[in-house]
């Protein structure tokens, strides 16, 4: 089954990485279909993946930075929500909550950043950073990430 573009249905299952550079600033990425929209590194798992191995590739795909798996923290912290309508059509009829699973990694904040899903990206400050992503989930994991480093 697909979402009617070729591309799968998504499980409702995803990865949420916060990248930091160790000393408080994080990197955001702005969706190439929502102006404005900011975020961490995210994605839905696939068939087969485990979460781990989702936050690794998506972190790949989005930004062309290439984790070991050893830098890869994960929170063992998940949360459940809505999913907005408009992204609704992404996944199996009747889907409207998806479970985000939380990780982070630190990189230094010269590593070259390769955009493939996203028009711009930026450092900021956490505080900063909490205040311009667009999704709750994302905010209140910025504002924990020093509780996880």
């Amino acid at each position: 089954m697909n979402s009617g573009n070729d591309k799968p249905l998504k499980q409702p299952v995803s990865v949420l990485v916060i990248l930091h550079d160790g000393n408080g600033r994080v990197l955001l990425l702005e969706r190439a279909d929502k102006t404005d929209f900011w975020q961490s590194v995210t994605g839905s798992i696939e068939e087969g993946e485990s979460l781990s191995e989702t936050a690794l590739r998506e972190v790949r795909e989005e930004t062309g930075i290439v984790l070991y798996p050893s830098q890869l923290n994960d929170w063992r912290h998940s949360t459940v929500y809505e999913i907005y309508p408009h992204w609704r059509h992404r996944y199996p009829p009747g889907v409207t909550e998806n479970t985000e699973h939380t990780f982070s990694a630190q990189i230094a904040p010269d590593t070259p950043i390769i955009l493939t899903e996203h028009t711009r990206y930026c450092w900021l400050p956490a505080n900063e950073a909490a205040q311009k992503v667009f999704s709750p989930s994302n905010r209140e994991a910025i504002l924990a990430l020093a509780e996880h480093l």
